[in-house]
């Protein structure tokens, strides 16, 4: 077990956190303390009590928690990282009820308890002799963290649907090989760090598992006690970029992602560009737009050397890399990867079966009512598309060797559901029959009457004007 302890800073608190595990039940032989000084001014040093194996690393490059960290992670020894703040005070028999629970399996997180108090007046001769926190701290009168509420309400994170939430630091365990296999934390994310990181954690597949037995306290309220209104705006750009389930945070149209929410997935080798055209353009064009195409083929097959341009026998490929290549919304890949972590949800289906508009809603609709792990849809000739979920992929990875079949494991961890398409790709409106009224019979119109003069009287007429003229 490799405990490393960031620190910039704070030496007199440090001194009671290095007190705390020097009475740890943990084995000393097993244990290992690392104190990553990130620049402190007067530099960290060693107390009098700490455990037996600490050791100061010196950050040369970076700054930050986050930085720190991955710091001391890959100057650990220990099979089992243990992150801790330099502010916090563990139980002595924290660091053996977050250890206990890894050498049942490999693939677990395991999360410590905390609870806010005012630093009192105590020496670390003190934190070394105490029996339990109580006896130091007013544990009636800490602030508790909002992890042990969450962890009670959703029964242990059984029924919790991201218990990465609670995995928020400054006290979780985990294998130091997993640690390295996700990328460690991002030292680019100044807010929010520990949340990003489980989020990835969770992608990765592990298992969550909080032990209330692991308990400590807190020296100090945290920031957003301070001021939460900018302590929330602080953390919401990085969140908003690389967790894709906070769909709060994603409410700007036409807006780009770090991290997308889907990867579409079509397998295009011996495909026509027409085809393959038709297929993005339906990927692209539907109503859940955070997305990315990756369209996979033996790319790195197609030399550059002199040839004919238009006998090319790879004439359809060079014209799908040409017209796809600069739209970062699409990727050209081989082979695609086991998962798409960080990506939560990945769409593998033909690519001459374009996608309707509300094909994705309408799975990830379907497969977060009961989070399960795969969606296949049954299609009419016999083939299948499906929507996979992340985290389960990632689960079943660990669990199986290269080759095996995933689906086999997924069915068992988290359920495979088969559905018809109807719902998918639903069938276009029929157009309403349109009823044309008959045209009104118009009124009979009358005769126009014409009033005839016989020659007679046309002859009189003339006579009795001529008399009537003047001479």
């Amino acid at each position: 077990m490799s405990v490393v302890i960031p620190a910039h800073g704070g030496q007199d608190k440090l001194d009671l956190s290095l007190a705390a595990l020097a009475a740890q039940t943990y084995p000393d032989h097993l244990m290992e303390v690392l104190v990553v000084d990130d620049g402190s001014e007067p530099p960290i040093r060693l107390p009098e009590i700490r455990p037996v194996n600490t050791r100061i690393v010196r950050v040369r490059d970076g700054w930050g928690i986050s930085n720190a960290v991955n710091t001391g992670a890959k100057a650990a020894d220990g099979e089992i990282i243990q992150r801790l703040d330099a502010d916090m005070v563990p139980c002595r028999e924290h660091i053996e009820a977050l250890a206990r629970w890894h050498h049942v399996t490999d693939y677990l997180v395991t999360i410590g308890m905390k609870k806010f108090v005012e630093p009192p007046q105590v020496t670390p001769r003190q934190v070394y002799q105490a029996g339990r926190l109580g006896e130091l701290f007013d544990l009636a009168g800490a602030v508790s963290s909002s992890t042990e509420a969450t962890i009670a309400k959703t029964d242990g994170l059984r029924k919790s649907r991201n218990p990465y939430h609670v995995c928020t630091g400054p006290t979780f365990a985990l294998p130091r090989e997993i640690f390295h296999a996700v990328g460690g934390l991002d030292p680019t994310v100044a807010r929010g760090e520990d949340t990003e990181f489980s989020y990835r954690l969770a992608m990765h597949g592990v298992v969550f598992v909080p032990d209330m037995d692991a308990q400590a306290v807190h020296l100090g309220l945290p920031a957003q006690h301070r001021d939460r209104e900018r302590a929330v705006r602080a953390v919401e750009p990085y969140l908003a970029h690389r967790i894709p389930l906070r769909r709060d945070l994603r409410k700007d149209q036409g807006r780009r992602w770090l991290v997308p929410y889907v990867e579409i997935v079509l397998d295009v080798t011996d495909t026509s560009e027409s085809v393959v055209r038709q297929a993005v353009a339906a990927a692209l064009d539907g109503k859940l737009q955070d997305v990315v195409v990756t369209l996979v083929a033996p790319w790195s097959r197609l030399s550059s050397s002199r040839r004919s341009v238009l006998s090319d026998p790879c004439f359809e490929m060079r014209l799908m890399r040409d017209l796809f290549a600069h739209d970062e919304r699409i990727r050209l890949i081989d082979e695609a990867a086991p998962t798409p972590a960080p990506t939560p949800f990945r769409y593998r289906g033909p690519v001459d079966v374009p996608l309707h508009r509300v094909t994705l809603e309408r799975m990830i609709e379907s497969v977060q009512k009961d989070l399960t792990g795969v969606l296949v849809v049954d299609l009419p000739d016999g083939r299948t598309a499906r929507l996979e979920r992340t985290s389960a992929l990632g689960r079943a990875v660990l669990l199986t060797d290269p080759g095996a079949d995933l689906d086999d494991v997924i069915a068992t961890t988290h359920g495979v559901r088969h559905e018809g398409p109807d719902r998918f790709w639903p069938a276009p409106k029929q157009p309403e029959p349109v009823t044309i009224p008959a045209p009104p019979v118009p009124e009979p119109v009358p005769a126009p009457v014409t009033v005839s003069v016989a020659p007679t009287e046309k002859t009189l007429l003339r006579r009795l004007k001529s008399a009537l003229r003047p001479n």
